[in-house]
């Protein structure tokens, strides 16, 4: 049976506070078994026999918002996935390695349209770089805490009306790839 990881979007944020307890009984309510969380942030790891990654969010998607209340966006990647993106080096060497960068790796449903992931690759700062591959971004944030950031705050980025997507840290990645082999 597949290995997943569900990404969900917001949650333990906000107004959005769910026990990871109550999490996992919401996805093996759906059938879906050996399901764990991994911090309380919305990673959830699980098997399902499902062969359709898309399909399997959609109805995860649906499945939160009924039982939840609100709409809980949902990307499902199988863990060769997330192994691959563990392993991905997108930017320089120093500036991976540097321990005052981060790197987060944001999960988009679909892939993004050529331009706009274009577009998204050429939003560098002295700060911030991207690096798009598939239905992922990669985010270097150079120096600085990542919340001090003004890159998604500048007109620029918010004129390229990027679809919802889910950030990680690559450190959280690279955890679950580790610890939860498929």
């Amino acid at each position: 049976m597949p290995r997943y990881l569900a990404f969900l979007r917001g949650i333990n944020l906000g107004r959005r506070r769910l026990k990871m307890e109550r999490l996992c009984e919401l996805f093996v309510e759906l059938g879906c078994t050996g399901v764990e969380t991994f911090i309380a942030s919305g990673n959830v790891i699980f098997d399902d026999r499902a062969r359709d990654p898309l399909k399997l969010a959609v109805k995860i998607e649906k499945h939160l918002a009924a039982r939840l209340g609100y709409d809980v966006d949902t990307f499902v990647r199988t863990h060769a996935e997330v192994a691959a993106l563990a392993a991905l080096r997108p930017f320089a060497r120093a500036d991976m390695e540097a321990p005052e960068n981060t790197v987060h790796i944001g999960f988009f449903g679909a892939p993004l349209p050529v331009a706009q992931a274009r577009s998204l690759a050429a939003m560098r700062t002295a700060t911030d770089e991207f690096h798009v591959t598939g239905r992922e971004y990669f985010w270097l944030c150079r120096g600085i805490k990542s919340h001090e950031s003004k890159v998604w705050a500048s007109p620029a980025l918010r004129a390229l009306k990027l679809p919802s997507s889910s950030m990680r840290n690559l450190k959280t990645i690279r955890k679950l790839a580790e610890l939860y082999p498929g």
